[in-house]
């Protein structure tokens, strides 16, 4: 201030401005010209000392300052404890204001809103209720919009429920409140209430700001909805926002999650400006499209249009290179570039190096890189071990967590979560105890992430009581939780706990598309169709909340189809807006299992048409539906077309179909010498598939051959000695029969049991052979008796051959009557009233006269009765079945 001496009204001023700027030396220099005046004593120049160096960061100085300040009052106080809060020292900030309240000093609404900051950050809850109390004694809270504010922030890191009891009771509110709200919502991860929140306050006449409109458009991009997101980019051009960077990043990136990438190119090179974040988020949406060239051709645009990449622009393009060796090579050239670039040694750049060449399987490039990291933090060792564990490799990721735990750097909540994923089954389940007991031991904090991770890892581990006790111990389990523990329980084969979790789910936390999509899967395996039409009907009601993505789309398609449902599937498949791979894939497999073979090498073309390209998993789908309905031709076209026209290498499920669709077809010699010019070792599936064969056609010598081989690479399985067996005992051969059972009871191996289920009003009805534990079984067997002696009157002759034990006819027509499939058709019948169809499931391969039998009863009552075996539907009508008898 030239000419002008300072004052105790100016000095102040000058302070803040130099805290502003972080202009330490200067403000130095003011506080050594002091020294010498009469200034220094002044309270309010003392107090703006001690925010200066507060805002700098220099607590001690601060400190320093506020000791030597003889009679300090409230805003003195407010300077240091708000200092320290600014500069994340918590806990200091809590004991000054304690040690404040020794000077019987009483907080103002400035004091309580730095002390529910530490508090918040501090996790103190106790004493930020104390606070609380005291606004509501003291009136600050019905006053003061900070202090409100303050207190729904604060409470939001305990639970957002609590947060919107405070909000609601707030009386004087500001466009910071609701921003507190609404991100409060949207960190809890409930995006969709943060929008109904932002809605409220439009209603409510607050104009929103530049951070409403930012927390808005994450909110849209994660619930993914395009048109809410096109709403608010028009409210951000409305408030003059929509040239702001940062919303135009934000903006970018929900229009790309959303499936609208034309949008995002649209909104970049319309931007005025564009700083080195625009780019790397536009980046970022070509590799998310899996638009890997285009990626390239932008990354090489923004170098020439000057733009310097940073690490993040290198990190982006790695990740992008996965799976193929074009991709591998690619990588290798942005590495080198990293290298010429100087940035190889950056710690973000070697992580992310780390992790392509592991997810490449190149771990011997991937541990060079890894040693060469100059600065390496734990990050990179989570890296190193969740690829070695994803990609089967145990042991060396044990290794490394054993050195990561020698070596100065402390393993982390994401550590254990890495290595976990190497505890898959039931043989680690000490190891994933004694790593659950280090967690404890170590303190390290069990969050949301770690404490699904355990509950996956017991699950896993067939441990279920402590898989759920964790699981409903966790007091904030969130989406993500329930998701998991719900796909623990379909991937264990536990479809109806699966089912069971899921409606616990919905009456806690708003299911999302991936949640529908596990739950889908239990209805899938138990073939439960009406449960799986109220999962469409509850998804329809909530479209807005959970929108119909096509990943959602095509699982409802799945299910329909694998739930004897093809019309519907059908109907799904025709309103898509778009198709892509998997949705043909479904389709494609849904025809073949309901013996429309034409109906999928028909969709197989339309798909080459729409120019979708096939891939492995739509081959074995459409050489699966050949084999179903005996298009022996038109599969050996499809497999050489495979090789030659769209160059993928056939894998052992591809062999397999071939096997089966020339075993069905009863070309055994064909089969045979198929499987003997396999370029790779046939696995026990591609075996079986012939013994099946052999089954059909009673060829046992063959069966004994193939037999042989089977038991060499599956000694333990079962059902190979039980197919043979029944080869055996079809053609007569008791002797040998007795051979196998003696060698199944020696080698303590139990046989499969053959069951049928059907659900009727939601409950699930299963039934054994011979079985008369049912409630009605009376009424059932009554039904059944009805049945066969009307339709014996219309040309029904048991077959007895599919009795496959030795003992009088008698017997066998006893024992041919109690088969699960029948008992399943005459409870269908008793139950399920009107018209309906009867629908009826097998874990098991339908037996041949239980297959007359739906023919028959079909006809005579006249319905549908569709019955679905362990690879495939029957679709009873009128006498007729869909498989045409060749099954």
């Amino acid at each position: 201030m030239v000419g002008i001496l300072p004052d105790s009204s100016a000095l102040p001023l000058v302070l803040k401005a130099c805290g502003r700027l972080q202009a330490i030396e200067t403000g130095n220099k003011i506080h050594n010209h002091l020294r010498n005046t009469n200034l220094i004593d002044d309270v309010k120049v003392q107090t703006a000392l001690v925010d200066f160096y507060c805002k700098c960061g220099l607590l001690d100085d601060a400190l320093y300052v506020f000791d030597a300040i003889p009679e300090r009052d409230l805003v003195s106080w407010n300077a240091i404890i708000s200092g320290f809060v600014g500069c994340s020292c918590h806990e200091e900030a809590i004991l000054l204001f304690m040690e404040m309240q020794r000077e019987n000093l009483r907080p103002n609404s400035v004091t309580v809103v730095a002390l529910l900051s530490a508090c918040g950050e501090f996790n103190e809850l106790r004493l930020g209720q104390e606070i609380h109390g005291y606004c509501l004694r003291n009136g600050l809270f019905d006053s003061n919009a900070h202090v409100g504010t303050a207190l729904v922030g604060f409470y939001s890191r305990f639970g957002v429920k609590i947060s919107r009891d405070v909000f609601e009771t707030m009386v004087v509110r500001n466009v910071v409140s609701w921003n507190v709200m609404i991100s409060g919502y949207f960190d809890a991860g409930d995006s969709w209430t943060a929008l109904e929140v932002f809605a409220l306050m439009i209603m409510d006449g607050f104009k929103c700001d530049l951070v409403t409109v930012l927390i808005v458009i994450q909110a849209c991009a994660e619930v993914g909805s395009l048109k809410l997101g096109m709403q608010v980019h028009q409210l951000a051009i409305k408030y003059s926002f929509a040239e702001d960077l940062f919303v135009v990043n934000a903006l970018l990136s929900m229009y790309s999650v959303n499936g609208s990438s034309a949008s995002s190119i649209e909104l970049f090179e319309s931007a005025p400006t564009k700083d080195i974040a625009l780019w790397n988020s536009m980046l970022c949406v070509y590799v998310q499209i899996g638009s890997l060239e285009e990626a390239m051709n932008f990354f090489i645009r923004m170098r020439l249009e000057g733009i310097q990449e940073d690490e993040r622009s290198i990190a982006i393009l790695l990740s992008s290179f996965t799976d193929l060796d074009s991709n591998l090579r690619k990588g290798k050239s942005i590495h080198a570039h990293a290298i010429k670039s100087g940035m190889n040694k950056n710690t973000s750049i070697g992580n992310a190096l780390v992790s392509m060449y592991a997810e490449q399987n190149c771990f011997q490039d991937a541990f060079k890189v890894f040693d060469d990291i100059a600065d390496m933090d734990v990050i990179s060792w989570n890296t190193l071990i969740s690829a070695l564990a994803r990609n089967g490799f145990w042991g060396q990721a044990w290794e490394c967590f054993e050195k990561i735990r020698q070596s100065d750097i402390e393993p982390n909540s994401y550590t254990i979560v890495s290595i976990l994923a190497a505890c898959d089954d039931e043989s680690f389940s000490n190891i994933g105890r004694c790593i659950h007991g280090y967690v404890v031991k170590h303190d390290i904090e069990i969050n949301q992430a770690l404490n699904t991770a355990l509950t996956e890892m017991y699950m896993n581990c067939n441990n279920e009581s402590t898989a759920r006790n964790l699981f409903q111990s966790f007091p904030e389990k969130d989406l993500i939780s329930w998701n998991s523990f719900i796909a623990s329980y379909v991937k264990n084969n536990q479809p109806h706990k699966a089912l069971s979790l899921f409606h616990c789910m919905i009456s806690e936390v708003e299911p999302n598309s991936v949640s529908i999509i596990n739950v889908l899967s239990s209805c899938t395996h138990m073939a439960n169709l009406p449960e799986g039409q109220c999962l469409h009907a509850y998804t329809i009601r909530r479209e807005s909340s959970l929108g119909l993505d096509l990943c959602l789309e095509n699982a409802f398609l799945t299910m329909y189809a694998r739930c004897g449902s093809i019309q519907y599937a059908e109907k799904i498949f025709e309103i898509l807006p778009r198709k892509n791979v998997v949705s043909w894939n479904a389709m494609i497999d849904g025809y073949g299992m309901h013996g429309r073979g034409h109906d999928a090498m028909l969709a197989f073309s339309q798909m080459l048409e729409d120019g979708v390209k096939p891939n492995e998993i739509t081959f074995v789908s459409a050489l699966s539906a050949c084999s179903h309905s005996g298009l022996v031709q038109k599969g050996l076209q499809l497999f050489h077309s495979m090789v030659q026209d769209f160059c993928i290498t056939p894998e052992l499920v591809h062999y397999g179909c071939m096997v089966d669709l020339l075993g069905r077809a009863g070309c055994l010699v064909d089969a045979r010498e198929f499987i003997s010019l396999m370029p790779i070792t046939p696995d026990a599936s591609v075996w079986r598939a012939l013994l099946s064969a052999c089954r059909v056609y009673s060829e046992t010598k063959l069966a004994k051959t193939v037999f042989e081989r089977l038991i060499e690479l599956e000694p333990t399985n079962a059902g190979n000695y039980v197919l043979l067996s029944n080869i055996y005992a079809a053609a007569g051969l008791w002797s040998e029969v007795r051979k196998l059972r003696m060698q199944l009871h020696e080698k303590g191996l139990m046989k499969p049991p053959g069951k049928s289920w059907i659900i009727v009003r939601g409950k699930v009805h299963c039934f054994r052979a011979g079985d008369r534990s049912h409630p009605q079984s009376d009424k059932i067997y009554t039904e059944l008796s009805s049945l066969l002696s009307s339709i014996k009157k219309v040309g029904y002759v048991p077959d007895l051959h599919w009795v496959l034990h030795e003992e009088e006819d008698d017997e066998k027509i006893k024992r041919l009557f109690s088969h699960s499939e029948k008992l399943a058709i005459a409870f269908g019948l008793i139950s399920v009233t009107g018209g309906t169809r009867i629908s009826i499931n097998k874990n098991l391969r339908v037996c041949g006269d239980c297959h007359e039998f739906g023919k028959y009863v079909s006809k005579l009552v006249g319905r549908e009765i569709v019955l679905r075996d362990g690879s495939r539907f029957h679709h009873f009508v009128n006498g007729f079945c869909s498989c045409k008898d060749y099954w």
